[in-house]
């Protein structure tokens, strides 16, 4: 079945005629033929008591099942991949093909309650991006909570703001934001990461609601391995960090190795009798050095800022 025979018209509340949606459901999925259906079933549920156009798109992610052909059975407008190239890849589809202003993203595997979304579109109204924050009650692993603590508060020091769920999939943002990100959004699950944190250091504002997922529909299971992925979204932070705040980064550990390199040099004289040493120079001068890229990484960042903004004042114009 082609990507052609699959989509459908958008199902817009109260039978009105197509017009172009006011919101867009952004629906990633993989091999989610046994419950995909239930949450489009949800969505549309949700969103026909509720006084907006909207579509729901369901990226299918080279899925091997029937993922596909349920969504279209269930009322949903389908782009198929070819293969599976990344979820991160498939809300990037998603967002190159959504024709609403706001777009809303939760997962395939009935894990993020629909019924949250009218929460996410009210507070949408005010704030540039509104993301649902995982409760302890929510049904997640013991060791990736503690993961998410640990990149969560990395993520705040780096961003300057308190950052309470950096890796939620369930999200409304407006779709010029998430436009002017999709290029530096990844084909992996760290897609979350990489938009909040570029939304936050670009001084959009951002607000989280607390959410409580459930377990996943039948037999899916998550994509996500602890290891692999989670050291990509280590990456991501310091990517993004470097990206939009260098400084964040250079300046710490700059001011570390210079204490290193100080701390060292006296030690082996007041201690070892020796002389400053070689090894003392280098390291102070290497913390030198690491400012010093921090310093013009910092005015590259915000030249391109300007920049940006230069651009988009004349295409306004």
């Amino acid at each position: 079945m082609t990507p052609e025979s699959m989509s459908v018209l958008v199902k817009l509340p109260n039978n009105e005629p197509e017009e172009l949606p006011e919101v867009s459901i952004l629906i990633p999925a993989n091999n989610e033929a046994g419950g995909i259906a239930e949450v489009v079933g949800r969505v549309r549920q949700v969103m026909d008591n509720l006084d907006y156009l909207y579509e729901i798109l369901v990226i299918d992610d080279g899925s091997t099942d029937d993922t596909a052909q349920n969504a279209h059975d269930a009322g949903a407008r389908v782009i198929q991949h070819p293969y599976n190239i990344g979820n991160g890849a498939a809300i990037k589809t998603g967002i190159r093909n959504a024709h609403g202003k706001w777009l809303v993203t939760l997962d395939g595997d009935g894990q993020h309650p629909p019924e949250e979304i009218p929460h996410l579109l009210e507070k949408l109204q005010i704030f540039d991006m509104v993301v649902g924050a995982r409760t302890q009650e929510s049904a997640t692993c013991m060791h990736r909570n503690l993961a998410n603590r640990i990149y969560n508060w990395f993520a705040s020091y780096v961003c300057g703001h308190k950052i309470e769920d950096l890796t939620s999939g369930f999200r409304a943002v407006k779709a010029h934001i998430a436009q002017e990100f999709i290029s530096l959004l990844p084909n992996t699950f760290s897609y979350p990461t990489t938009i909040t944190m570029a939304t936050l250091r670009s001084g959009y504002s951002l607000k989280y609601i607390p959410i409580t997922t459930c377990k996943r529909n039948g037999d899916s299971k998550s994509k996500i391995k602890l290891l692999r992925d989670g050291s990509r979204f280590f990456l991501i932070i310091f990517k993004v960090a470097t990206l939009f705040s260098p400084m964040k980064i250079f300046l710490p550990v700059s001011f570390s190795t210079f204490l290193l390199g100080l701390g060292y040099g006296l030690f082996k004289v007041f201690f070892l009798d020796g002389r400053y040493g070689p090894t003392s120079a280098m390291l102070m001068t290497t913390s030198i050095l690491m400012f010093l890229v921090g310093l013009v990484s910092e005015q590259i960042t915000q030249l391109r800022f300007d920049r940006s903004e230069f651009s988009k004042v004349v295409k306004n114009n």
